[in-house]
């Protein structure tokens, strides 16, 4: 877990700890850079198995404090794929949907000027502007 952008990562989700007031533990640490590292969509036992990999001390109950935290001061964001456990994500501000593997749990993210026109025309037809958007798509890969 050396790569910059993962310190980088690591150090704002830490800095969104300290503001909330949490002390930063060496536990703490430990699952943000994981959670840094990671370019999935963990829950919350998979980032404690991984974070129990690296410091057996791990709680359960420190990783989901934590999450639970960073997801209050918008630093990630929480899903919930067909009635799964909740899974996590960076919020970096960049807009993107999700493609969720119904035989694995794999979440491919993905982008679409052409998805994003289109809700934008159909919203406007109907009189609406949009205001926030969540797009999931459920699928099995094919077997052509």
């Amino acid at each position: 877990m050396s790569d910059g952008r993962e310190q980088s990562g690591a150090g704002e989700l830490e800095a969104v700890l300290k503001e909330a007031g949490l002390r930063i533990t060496r536990q703490r640490r430990t699952i943000l850079a994981i959670l840094a590292a990671g370019g999935d969509h963990p829950d919350a036992l998979a980032l404690y198995r991984r974070a129990a990999r690296e410091d057996p001390s791990i709680s359960l109950s420190t990783v989901y404090r934590t999450m639970k935290v960073l997801e209050e001061k918008g630093a990630i964001q929480r899903h919930t794929f067909e009635g799964g456990p909740a899974r996590f994500e960076h919020a970096d501000g960049q807009h993107h949907d999700h493609l969720i593997d119904l035989d694995t749990g794999e979440v491919v993210e993905f982008r679409s000027d052409r998805i994003e026109k289109l809700q934008e025309e159909i919203a406007r037809e109907l009189g609406y502007e949009i205001v926030s958007h969540r797009l999931e798509l459920y699928g099995r890969r094919r077997r052509d």
